[in-house]
Formats: structure tokens, C-alpha cells, sequence
């Protein structure tokens, strides 16, 4: 068992109290080290499936004394293929006025189009980013059991990850391997509870909680100033009950 997986399977544990107290209740854990002992503002970009993370996501920066805010958005959220250029309207000034220190774009399962096309996508989020005094740093997609909408584009969305890390080799940005939490085929279940949403695509709380995990840990690895709170501080602070996480 890897160093990484210990922690990871024992958020699972944490969300048994989470869905039982899914009405508010709060848990307390030991104080949040003090603002700008982490990263700087952390900015959140990707598609639904992000979304549902940023829940806790956002609850874990707030009790580890770090920003964040996320943008993701349902239906959308890519930088290449469909709705990107609508997006790519409002994302420099989206970045720019954030002033994050930090960007993280998950892949999305809307990054369709050619080798050359996600290349170019991808060099221009690390130019916007850059440009905007930040850090880009790419995260791989879950695994998703594609359905019909899906399945000609797999192809493509096999292909980010690789992408992603030629663009990176430039050495402006920096991508974080999430096969970690998530292994390389959808899983709807892990530990014996939901982990994944049974559309195949999205994530349960469980999964978010183990995902949140794993990137604060590997935040803290890229910003040796950031120590991340501990999971009892965020898991069980009510989140888990947004309508996001369906089909767990």
C-alpha cells in the first residue's frame, strides 16, 4: 500500500459521519494555519465533474487559512472543443480579476478536438495564466464510463493527459496525475460505498473527499509552506448534501 493511499481511504470513514449529520453539523479540528502560509488564492477551472469537488474543495482551503474559489461550470468549463470559444470569451478576465496565485484546470470531458488543437488550448491556458502571475497546474479527469455522447469522443479525452504534460514540459506549468484516487477505469463503488456517480461520469461524496485530499496533498508537495488541515476540519461540514452528487 502506498504512502498516498493510506489518508485517502480513510476519508471514507470520515463521510459515514457526513451523511448521517447532512443537515449542517460542523466539526472542528485544530486551527487553520494563519493566511499566506499556503499558496495564495487557489482558482478552480473545469467542468461538472469539478464542480461537484469544489464543494469540498472549498471547505478544506477555508480550514487550512487558504482562498479559493472555483468556476467551474455545469456543462461546460473546457478550454478546447465544444463551448470553448464562448468560454474563452469571459476566462482571461475571469483569471485576471480572481488574482490567483494558483490555477487549477481539471481536464474536462468536454476537451474534444485533434492532438493540435488541445496543444493549442492548453498553451494558451498556461500564456493566460502566466501573464496573470500564476501557477498552472493540470489535473487528469476521472475515469467515466462513457455512454452514447461519449463514446466518439474517447479518442480525444484519452489523449489530454498526454497533451497536457508536452504543454507543461516547458516548464509554465505542472500536471498532477490523479489515477491515484481514481485508478484507470471507473469505479461506482470503492471501500463499499458510492465513490462514483452511477451516471457514469460524476463523482460522490465520497470520491470529492478523497479527491480534496489527494490535491491538498499534493499542493503541499508543489508549496512547501502549505500544510493542509486535516480532514476531520472539513469532511463533515455539511456539503455533502448539495444536489450535485446524484445517482450515489
Amino acid at each position: 500500500m502506498s504512502k498516498t493511499r493510506i489518508p485517502l481511504l480513510g476519508v471514507a470513514g470520515l463521510l459515514l459521519l457526513t451523511t448521517a449529520c447532512s443537515g449542517g453539523a460542523t466539526t472542528t479540528g485544530a486551527p487553520a494555519p494563519a493566511p499566506g502560509a499556503g499558496p495564495g488564492k487557489v482558482l478552480f477551472l473545469g467542468d461538472s465533474v469539478a464542480a461537484g469537488e469544489a464543494l469540498p474543495l472549498a471547505a478544506a482551503f477555508q480550514a487550512s487559512g487558504v482562498e479559493f474559489q472555483s468556476i467551474a461550470a455545469d456543462g461546460g468549463g473546457n478550454v478546447v472543443g465544444p463551448f470553448s470559444e464562448e468560454n474563452w470569451r469571459k476566462l482571461p478576465g475571469q483569471i485576471t480579476s480572481a488574482h490567483p496565485a494558483v490555477v487549477v484546470y481539471q481536464l474536462t470531458t468536454y476537451d474534444w478536438g485533434s492532438r493540435e488543437e488541445q496543444q493549442a488550448a492548453y498553451g494558451k491556458l498556461s500564456t493566460t495564466v502566466t501573464a496573470a502571475g500564476a501557477k498552472l497546474v493540470f489535473v487528469t479527469t476521472p475515469p467515466i464510463k462513457p455512454d452514447d455522447f461519449y463514446q466518439p469522443h474517447l479518442t480525444d479525452l484519452n489523449r489530454t493527459s498526454e497533451v497536457a504534460r508536452a504543454v507543461a514540459s516547458a516548464g509554465k506549468a505542472t500536471v498532477l496525475d490523479a489515477g491515484t484516487v481514481w485508478g484507470t477505469t471507473y469505479e461506482q463503488v470503492k471501500d463499499g460505498k458510492a465513490d462514483r456517480s452511477a451516471d457514469g461520469i460524476h463523482t460522490c461524496p465520497q470520491g470529492a473527499a478523497r479527491f480534496t485530499s489527494w490535491l491538498l496533498a499534493e499542493l503541499a508537495k508543489l508549496f512547501p509552506g502549505f500544510t493542509p488541515a486535516s480532514a476531520q476540519s472539513w469532511a463533515n461540514t455539511g456539503w455533502a448534501a448539495d444536489d450535485h452528487f446524484k445517482g450515489c
